[in-house]
């Protein structure tokens, strides 16, 4: 590591410094009060001074990793447990050095299985919690995904994509993983899943992701990939939008406690108690009633499980988002996610200039599916293009039942990104 002097001397060509969460980018760099800043921001992050005590820095150049851990900690996380995975690694830096500092635990974790057991263990005790892991270290937490689905425990885990199947090309990009998340959980029952495109979109999807799993007790998966987490791009932290850090609906008595209650509809929460706290609490993976005593198939069980899928799809309305660029009279619509959505708004720009006419349809809810703000992007809509970076367009599979009766086709890359020109030629064929 540099001393403070040598860095003084890296620090005076133009680019910036380097901060907690990136590279600062300063509008004057020759003047002596930027100089003075650069050195803080450099000796804030070589001496562990915690970034806050340094002057608000406003844009910044960093990847969409960085902006992850920023959201977490920021949305409240206050445990972190990982195993280290490209092209998710950097997700497990910045949170075990900068969560120590905010009051938090970070924890290195012998396997992936482990990691996402800690977390669910964690936020059992009503602590915030998040994983992050890659294709190969999902298939390990497959199955503590299904115990949280059924114990309704609140966990994120950022899941950064890149080429499978099996550890597959561990520096190559994918959008390959849409099928392996929605279909991980037996009996098929859903949980929120978020896919920025920017490193701006990082932080916004895993704020979202940390309030909507705490509201409805879930796993949330911010879905992002290779080129989405690890590219470096300007985010001006004073336009990001902040959201309150949720809080779980808690239990206020009397008692006795149902682990499991439901009130008047399937939809309902139950109210959260920790474990080791002023009520006894069950905690199951096993099929049980709203008292959490092991059941099979009486009515209370049976509108347990159903409540597990219909608390998600009730919330569907609120929870979708999809950036939508209409253009009226358009008979095609895009409709993409993640990296593949930045090569599309490309196109976009170059249809609309060459006289053509599109619309797009940026999805980050991935799942649940889209219902409610689709229809409106359809609206007169003879044609769908459905971009994705893998072999056979999962996700277009996924939105088949929402299209109607448009034709419906798909651009797809494998083991390389789409480029603007490739959606061109599909939206003007």
């Amino acid at each position: 590591m540099p001393d403070g002097g040598k860095v003084d001397v890296c620090l005076r060509r133009p680019i910036v410094s380097v901060g907690e969460c990136g590279i600062v980018l300063r509008q004057d760099p020759n003047s002596s009060s930027s100089a003075f800043l650069r050195r803080l921001d450099i000796r804030s992050k070589l001496q562990g001074i915690p970034m806050s005590s340094a002057p608000q820095i406003q844009r910044v150049f960093t990847t969409g990793n960085v902006m992850s851990a920023r959201a977490a900690i920021d949305s409240g996380c206050r445990f972190f447990a990982g195993y280290p995975i490209t092209p998710a690694s950097e997700i497990f830096r910045q949170m075990t050095l900068a969560l120590p500092g905010h009051g938090g635990v970070a924890l290195a974790a012998p396997d992936e299985i482990s990691a996402l057991a800690y977390c669910v263990g964690a936020s059992m005790r009503g602590v915030p919690s998040m994983t992050a892991t890659s294709g190969p270290g999902w298939c390990l937490m497959v199955e503590t995904i299904g115990y949280a689905v059924m114990t309704e425990i609140p966990v994120v885990i950022a899941l950064v994509q890149r080429l499978g199947p099996s550890t597959g090309a561990a520096t190559q990009g994918a959008q390959g993983d849409i099928e392996l998340v929605s279909g991980a959980v037996s009996g098929g029952y859903r949980f929120p899943v978020f896919a920025p495109s920017t490193a701006a979109e990082c932080y916004s999807e895993t704020q979202r992701a940390f309030a909507w799993a705490e509201r409805l007790r879930t796993p949330v998966v911010v879905l992002s990939d290779k080129e989405v987490a690890s590219t470096r791009e300007v985010v001006d932290l004073s336009a990001l939008s902040q959201l309150e850090p949720a809080q779980r609906s808690a239990f206020q008595g009397p008692g006795p406690y149902l682990s499991y209650a439901l009130g008047e509809h399937d939809s309902d929460v139950p109210p959260f108690v920790p474990v080791g706290g002023d009520w006894p609490v069950t905690m199951t993976g096993s099929a049980h009633n709203q008292q959490g005593q092991l059941k099979k198939n009486d009515p209370d069980t049976l509108r347990n499980l159903r409540h597990l899928h219909t608390k998600i799809e009730a919330a569907e309305p609120d929870l979708g988002a999809v950036d939508l660029d209409l253009q009226p009279g358009a008979k095609t619509l895009l409709i993409s996610f993640g990296v593949s959505a930045r090569a599309c708004r490309d196109a976009v720009q170059t249809v609309r200039e060459s006289g053509g006419s599109v619309s797009l349809a940026v999805v980050r809810t991935l799942f649940p599916l889209p219902r409610t703000m689709l229809p409106q992007a359809l609206a007169g809509i003879e044609r769908v293009v459905v971009v994705e970076e893998n072999y056979d367009g999962q996700y277009r599979r996924a939105l088949g039942p929402l299209l109607g009766d448009c034709e419906v086709v798909g651009v797809n890359g494998l083991g390389r990104l789409i480029e603007p020109e490739e959606v061109c030629r599909a939206v003007l064929l």
